[in-house]
């Protein structure tokens, strides 16, 4: 029998919901019982696929291929729980479906309207897909009182009634600021929050405090008698160093314990915090030697473009126990003389995923300084794509070499990819619709024998996620190699390049997929890890 727990914010948003959801699920799966999570979210986009990464941060992909929200990512890093489709909606989605059974004649001439029809898709969704889980826990996007999250709310709060409160639990996550100029910690922001919520019908039975500092006893007594529950349901969270101390703390407030106390149930075995506390003081340890990354991107002034991609390098720096400093260089406004003055502290370079032409001459410029001085680079996806394209203009001398994503008048070494296989079916690319058109999800590779590549993973066949609808010219594969780049990793028919690497350079990788998805701080991805152990090897030269 599934018990949900719904996790609402209140007075601003990123307070962590993400984070607390995903700390919460780990603890629960921790103890034995079997965890699922979701995330509702309440903007009009289908997906956050068209999204730019300014609005919306990354996005994350599931092994099933939906394009979903970066709090996803958070999931899968904390409880190692392989998320699906099924586990994101937004109101765009719900809103999408709706008015396709309306055009259908489905609702047979009634009046469409939120409350039932979308309150419905809404409860639809909660419930779909569970088959033994024990919790179900549903993160609501936004902020209590927004316009936009008043369906989701109100869904939840009937939901709640149609299965019985004992099945159901609200957590409440909200700010209790610190004011300096009065020295004082401020609960009202708190009161107003939940005041909103019981407004529309919903009594939290768990509040998170997120803090700058501790909450006195005091002012958490203040809390429960105005909110209007026990004391010792009201949990805090304080700023913490790493986000991986956050289901330590959360464990030493009793989150989880108080979660079982309200369903009335007992832990079916001891949790072993262990692997965290180890991660995290490997995380903190300032006398840890600290290795510099670059990251040459067009989106690097938003710190969540990039986020998984940020936690695979702490991850891999975890596995070689050193400390990763991340350089964030844009590419649309390096010069090239300014190349070396860039990256002479950098140990290794990385070029992410990402999509149109600005900032691409700056990352290929980038590239071939990685390539002629033997720093160690991981391409992703367009970073891959680039790579090759910096080959073939400077090592075959191609000069108009380019990507027909980019140059329609280029000599296309990258273009779009005609069909691919997808579980039995084959399916044609397309660049005129761009939402959930692309290669999206996991796809299998097999790797050669005799290369780096399968040195790393240790295994003849990979299974990884994508997100790409331009590929390398695989007709231009014997030119490559005859020069030195070596297709390493290949589609199972032969037909799609998935890896490439250089023979002659100490650590030189493009990979078509996206490694930075299935990367966990208890167990960091091959690639990152062996990406930062040649870092590390090269920050160890004389002239570094």
């Amino acid at each position: 029998m599934a018990r949900f727990i719904f996790v609402t914010g209140g007075v601003v948003s990123s307070l962590g919901k993400g984070l607390s959801s995903a700390s919460l699920g780990y603890l629960l799966k921790s103890q034995g019982y079997k965890v699922r999570i979701r995330k509702m979210d309440p903007y009009l986009n289908v997906d956050p696929g068209t999204m730019s990464p300014f609005q919306h941060g990354e996005v994350f992909v599931t092994d099933d291929g939906a394009e979903t929200d970066l709090d996803l990512g958070h999931y899968e890093r904390f409880t190692n729980i392989s998320a699906k489709k099924s586990d994101n909606i937004t109101t765009g989605k719900i809103y999408s479906d709706i008015i396709s059974k309306e055009r259908r004649g489905d609702y047979l001439g009634k009046t469409v309207q939120v409350i039932p029809h979308v309150t419905e898709r809404i409860k639809q969704f909660i419930k779909k897909d569970i088959k033994n889980e024990d919790f179900v826990i549903c993160e609501i996007g936004g902020t209590v009182g927004d316009i936009e999250s008043l369906p989701f709310l109100e869904a939840i709060r009937q939901f709640s009634n149609d299965i019985g409160k004992e099945k159901t639990l609200f957590v409440h996550l909200t700010l209790v600021p610190f004011l300096k100029s009065s020295d004082e910690i401020k609960t009202k922001p708190t009161q107003h929050s939940v005041k909103e919520l019981r407004s529309i019908g919903i009594q939290p039975d768990i509040i998170i405090c997120r803090s700058q500092q501790s909450i006195p006893l005091d002012q958490r007594k203040k809390i429960s008698l105005f909110c209007n529950i026990p004391i010792e349901r009201v949990i805090e969270t304080v700023d913490v160093k790493t986000i991986y101390e956050a289901p330590i703390s959360f464990f030493n407030e009793g989150l989880d314990k108080q979660v079982l106390k309200f369903f009335k149930i007992k832990p079916k075995k001891k949790i072993n915090l262990s692997p965290w506390k180890n991660v995290t003081k490997i995380v903190t340890d300032k006398n840890l030697k600290v290795i510099n990354i670059a990251i040459v991107g067009k989106y690097v002034d938003l710190k969540d473009a990039y986020k998984s991609l940020d936690e695979a390098l702490v991850h891999g720096g975890i596995k070689n126990n050193v400390k990763i400093k991340i350089i964030r260089i844009e590419s649309d406004k390096l010069r090239i003389s300014e190349i070396r003055k860039k990256l002479i502290d950098a140990s290794g370079i990385l070029i992410p995923g990402g999509f149109g032409k600005r900032g691409t001459e700056g990352k290929i410029a980038c590239i071939n300084y990685a390539r002629k001085n033997n720093i160690p680079f991981l391409g992703i996806c367009f970073g891959m794509q680039m790579a090759v394209i910096e080959f073939a203009r400077n090592v075959l001398k191609i000069k108009k070499a380019g990507s027909s994503e980019l140059d329609n008048k280029c000599f296309s070494v990258v273009g779009l990819i005609e069909e691919w296989s997808k579980n039995g079916k084959i399916v044609k690319g397309t660049s005129t619709k761009l939402g959930g058109t692309m290669r999206l999800g996991l796809y299998k590779a097999k790797l050669q024998h005799n290369s780096k590549i399968k040195d790393i993973y240790k295994s003849k066949i990979i299974h990884e996620r994508h997100r790409h609808r331009y590929e390398v010219n695989i007709k231009m594969k014997k030119k490559f190699e005859k020069k030195g780049m070596l297709f390493s990793g290949l589609s199972p028919d032969n037909n799609l390049p998935e890896i490439i690497e250089l023979r002659n350079h100490p650590w030189f990788i493009g990979v078509q997929f996206h490694p930075e998805f299935k990367s966990r701080p208890l167990d960091p991805h091959p690639l990152f890890s062996s990406f930062i152990g040649a870092a590390k090897k090269n920050n160890e030269k004389p002239n570094n």
